[in-house]
C-alpha cells in the first residue's frame, strides 16, 4: 500500500442529536480503510451538549478551525445551520436544507460550504428500489429538512403531484410554495393531517420523513387504516431498517423501501464530496445491510 501523506488523511465529524447508535461512522471509515486513506469520523451528539441546537454555530466555527475536511448534519440541524456557513450550492439552496458541509481550505481560513447529498441519495434508492414506481400523485409526510430534500428528488424525477403533510402547517406551506416556484405552480400544495384519508386513497405512493418510528420514536406517523395495497411506501427512517410503518404495509401488501438506501447514497455522495474519491456503492450497500443486521 502506497505510504500515505497528511492530504491522505480525514476528520469527518457527524452534528445531529440521538446520533449514538449512526451507522455513519462505520460506513465512512470501513470505505475510506479500502481506499488506503486515513479516516477519522467523529459524532458530534448535540443532546449531551448545553444550549444546543442554539450551539450551532460554535460548533460549525469550532470544526473548521480545529482542521476538520467537512461536516454531515442531520436532524434536527439541517436547516437551522444555513445561517452558520459561508455558502451554499445551487441544490442545497433549492432545498433549504443542508447534510454536508465541506471545508475548502484548512484551519480558520477555510470557507464552509453546504451541500445536500440527501437529494441524489433519496433518488438513487428510488431509482434502485422502486424503478417502475407511479409517480402520478405522491404523499408526503414531513417538511423538515429530509422531507425537504425527498420532495425536490420526487419532483425532480418525475412525480405529478406532490401533497405536503406536517404537523406544522406553516413549514408544510413554505416548503410547498418554494416548491411550487422552482417546479411549476400547482406541482405541489400544503395539506392538514386531517385530510389524509382523502390524499391516501387516492394516492400512488406515500413517503416517510419525521422521527417517527425512529428507536427512540417508535411508532406511526399516520393511522394504519390509511395503509392500502395500492400505495407503494417509502421510509427515510434506517434504524431499525424495517420500522412499523413498513411492517405494516408490507403486510397490506405493498411495495415498500426502507432507508439504508437513502443512507448509503447520501453517504456516498458526501464521502466523494470529502475526500475526491470514488466510491464502491456495491460495497458500502453490502456494508449497510451488515451493520443492519447485527442490531
Amino acid at each position: 500500500m502506497p505510504r500515505q501523506t497528511a492530504e491522505d488523511s480525514y476528520l469527518i465529524g457527524l452534528i445531529g442529536s440521538g446520533i449514538r447508535t449512526s451507522f455513519s461512522p462505520a460506513l465512512h471509515e470501513r470505505e475510506a480503510d479500502r481506499q488506503g486513506l486515513r479516516y477519522l469520523y467523529r459524532l458530534i451528539d448535540i443532546d449531551t451538549l448545553g444550549g444546543a441546537p442554539g450551539r450551532l454555530g460554535e460548533l460549525v466555527g469550532s470544526a473548521r478551525h480545529m482542521g476538520f475536511r467537512g461536516l454531515n448534519i442531520t436532524h434536527p440541524c439541517k436547516q437551522l445551520v444555513i445561517e452558520h456557513l459561508d455558502e451554499l450550492t445551487p441544490q442545497a439552496a433549492a432545498v433549504g436544507a443542508v447534510n454536508t458541509v465541506v471545508f475548502e481550505g484548512r484551519g480558520a481560513s477555510s470557507r464552509a460550504v453546504g451541500h445536500n447529498t440527501d437529494v441524489t441519495g433519496f433518488a438513487a434508492s428510488v431509482d434502485r428500489e422502486l424503478p417502475d414506481a407511479r409517480l402520478e400523485r405522491v404523499v408526503l409526510l414531513g417538511a423538515g429538512g429530509a422531507g425537504a430534500a425527498v420532495a425536490h428528488a420526487l419532483l425532480t424525477r418525475g412525480a405529478q403531484h406532490l401533497a405536503v403533510v406536517d404537523p406544522l402547517t406553516d413549514r408544510a406551506v413554505a416548503l410547498a410554495a418554494s416548491l411550487n416556484r422552482r417546479f411549476g405552480d400547482g406541482r405541489a400544495n400544503a395539506a392538514h393531517t386531517a385530510g389524509l384519508v382523502a390524499l391516501t386513497s387516492r394516492a400512488d405512493g406515500l413517503v416517510h420523513a419525521s422521527p417517527t418510528g425512529m428507536a427512540a420514536h417508535p411508532g406511526l406517523p399516520l393511522p394504519a387504516g390509511l395503509i392500502h395495497p395500492g400505495l407503494w411506501v417509502a421510509d427515510v427512517v434506517y434504524r431499525p431498517p424495517e420500522t412499523e410503518l413498513l411492517r405494516l404495509a408490507r403486510q397490506r401488501g405493498c411495495t415498500v423501501l426502507n432507508g439504508l438506501g437513502m443512507l448509503v447514497f447520501q453517504a456516498a455522495d458526501a464521502f466523494r464530496l470529502f475526500t475526491g474519491r470514488e466510491p464502491d456503492h456495491a460495497r458500502m450497500l453490502a456494508q449497510a445491510a451488515e451493520l443492519a443486521g447485527d442490531d
